[in-house]
């Protein structure tokens, strides 16, 4: 079963391209407008369109809404550690521990944040892919901290345009091995795969631009605990940033780190934690800030480099 509409392109979104005009006609996240026009669920004057194709005002868009299939896909587990830092009817923020991933993926068969968001009967109820519901931002599997998810379709598509626009707030704490030359100082720099792993990233030419920004908090025995503000949203964009230094993460030997000063230290993944997350409320429109404190392993990690 599927339901049609027909709508008008209003002058407003005259030039936009299709799958952004469609998603501000229908209310739906740019994702989901995008994957009806690459299943051929759209017609601009009964032609099939590209997600790349202008509209013209006074044009006629025919779209076929298929019913929504459930998100099978997440199996409901509570992952160990993770707390809800705050729940209303649009977003839930939880406090993400290592370990555990964003959403189902190839290959992973671990707990995820949207897995113990549905054994805890917190619903989410989005359209787009049904293994991804709400999810707006990820963290690394060995990453820990902040997350928001969007519960409904306003706060997806609200919260997508504000992540994409840079008007989140995203603040980690990271330990980088050595002193970085400048107490504070920004990371433009762009970043693409590695030429030489397809799982590791690096600064590229050719590579996303990407921003990073950081100041000391606190030097310690051989290393430096950061404050880190990320301008942009890159996979792996602090680690790839600070190695780039020559000052990579405590405990991530991917980008450099020396694994000895892990083992020492008693931590077997990087030292990253997002402490801050800072939005604008998608229904309210009051701005909001979450924090969070660090975990065990890091916390216990800076002990002995304190005291090392």
């Amino acid at each position: 079963m599927s339901a049609s509409r027909t709508l008008m392109v209003p002058d407003g979104l005259a030039g936009e391209r299709v799958d952004v005009g469609l998603s501000r006609m229908l209310g739906l996240s740019r994702t989901r407008a995008a994957d009806l026009v690459q299943a051929g669920h759209v017609l601009v004057d009964g032609r099939t369109p590209a997600r790349s194709t202008r509209l013209e005002p006074g044009a006629m868009l025919l779209v076929e809404l298929p019913d929504e299939k459930p998100a099978a896909a997440v199996r409901p587990q509570i992952a160990e550690g993770m707390s809800l830092v705050h729940q209303d009817d649009d977003i839930v923020v939880i406090d993400k521990p290592v370990g555990v991933a964003a959403h189902p993926s190839p290959g992973w068969s671990g707990p995820t944040v949207l897995g113990h968001l549905a054994a805890a009967g917190v619903g989410i109820r989005t359209s787009g892919d049904p293994d991804r519901q709400g999810i707006v931002s990820r963290l690394d599997v060995g990453t820990s901290g902040l997350m928001v998810v969007a519960r409904t379709e306003r706060a997806y598509t609200t919260l997508k345009d504000a992540f994409r626009a840079r008007e989140v707030g995203k603040v980690y704490h990271a330990v980088c091995q050595g002193t970085p030359d400048q107490s504070e100082g920004t990371v433009e720099a762009p970043i693409g795969r590695s030429p030489a792993h397809d799982y590791k990233f690096a600064v590229r030419r050719d590579g996303k631009h990407s921003v990073t920004h950081y100041s000391t908090l606190e030097a310690l025995h051989g290393a430096t605990l950061l404050r880190v503000r990320l301008e942009t949203g890159r996979t792996h964009q602090i680690r790839v940033h600070m190695a780039a230094l020559h000052h990579p993460l405590v405990g991530d030997p991917l980008y450099g780190a020396d694994p000895t000063l892990a083992e020492r230290v008693g931590l077997i993944r990087q030292w990253l934690h997002a402490m801050e997350l800072s939005i604008v409320h998608p229904a309210t429109g009051e701005p909001v800030t979450f924090t969070s404190q660090y975990p065990a392993d890091l916390q216990r990690a800076l002990d002995a480099l304190r005291g090392a």
